[in-house]
């Protein structure tokens, strides 16, 4: 039973993961195409300074969670999905939000 806890706890961090580090990529690459514009892309540039930190964050705190599932303990593995998910849950309403910025509906 513990193992396909640690099984599942694992995919599901995984997956919070790569939500926060699919932000961390969009906000690269809105920081690649504000810079090739010059000084037209100066209000994008400030827009994803601004979002780093959430953006640095989720992942960071998405990373600390997978760290958690590896544990050989059924409670540890809980915090470690509850901590990643969370943090991917968070990560993929930030990533909206920025891409709802930038299509005009925000």
């Amino acid at each position: 039973m513990g193992a396909v806890v640690g099984v599942v706890a694992f995919l599901v961090a995984l997956v919070g993961l790569l939500a926060a580090l699919g932000h961390v990529g969009y906000l690269a690459m809105l920081n690649s195409a504000a810079q090739k514009r010059g000084v037209a892309g100066g209000a994008t540039k400030e827009y994803v300074s601004g979002r780093w930190k959430v953006a640095g964050g989720t992942a960071a705190v998405a990373a600390v969670g997978l760290m958690l599932t590896g544990a050989d303990s059924v409670p540890v593995d809980l915090l470690g999905l509850l901590v990643a998910g969370g943090a991917g849950v968070a990560a993929k309403g930030a990533l909206d939000t920025t891409r709802n910025q930038f299509r005009g509906r925000a």
